[in-house]
């Protein structure tokens, strides 16, 4: 079962050179270089996957994949900012085909979105740097104690911690901007500036 959560903590960069320069100084290894990342995440015919808290999504990159995320008992899901969720994630052939499969058994895709992903590896954890239509994050994924360890290492570990999915900072940012867009696309965030504090809850 430990091989299927999924634990990780993101972190806002609105430097992105600072951090690859923290790590390159931390001995952080290129592990894949940077790449677009199309996203469509689905929804059952009520739309109750979302308010449930379950991601059923298929990705197109370099391979093709679906993967379902759930929520764990609520004791084990989010502690000091480090999120932990059932993960299973498959790699499918075809992309398209795997959409009519979804499609056929009554799913329906419900939102799509972009961004462009570099990745490391620093010890024990996964480091991607995500290039977000909204701005720049990093997900460090790994054994709690080694996200700490690496955070640490990069000069990191008072930032503040965002456990919420990109499509919930998503939703934040429409509401602080008042944006009337349904997809999280590099066009849709064309000339528009997203000030750190949209990240946050309103009020």
């Amino acid at each position: 079962m430990s091989n299927l959560v999924e634990t990780e903590v993101k972190i806002y960069i609105p430097d992105r050179a600072a951090i690859l320069a923290r790590l390159e100084g931390a001995g952080a290894v290129l592990a894949a270089g940077r790449t677009y990342e199309h996203n469509v995440r689905y929804e059952d015919e009520g739309e109750t996957l979302t308010p449930a808290g379950i991601v059923l999504r298929l990705r197109q990159d370099t391979r093709a994949r679906l993967t379902y995320k759930a929520p764990l008992p609520d004791e084990l899901s989010v502690r000091d900012g480090i999120k932990s969720r059932f993960e299973a994630e498959v790699t499918v052939v075809d992309f398209d085909t795997m959409d009519e499969i979804l499609q056929r058994l009554g799913y329906h895709p419900f939102v799509v979105y972009e961004k462009y992903r570099t990745t490391y590896r620093l010890d024990e954890v996964e480091i991607a740097l995500d290039e977000m239509p909204f701005g720049d994050f990093m997900e460090v994924e790994g054994p709690v104690h080694a996200i700490e360890s690496a955070l640490a290492a990069l000069g990191l570990a008072g930032a503040p911690r965002f456990p919420e999915s990109y499509m919930e900072l998503f939703d934040r940012v429409k509401a602080a901007l008042s944006l009337d867009v349904h997809d999280l696309s590099f066009a849709n965030f064309e000339g528009v500036t997203v000030p750190p504090d949209a990240f946050y809850p309103l009020g």
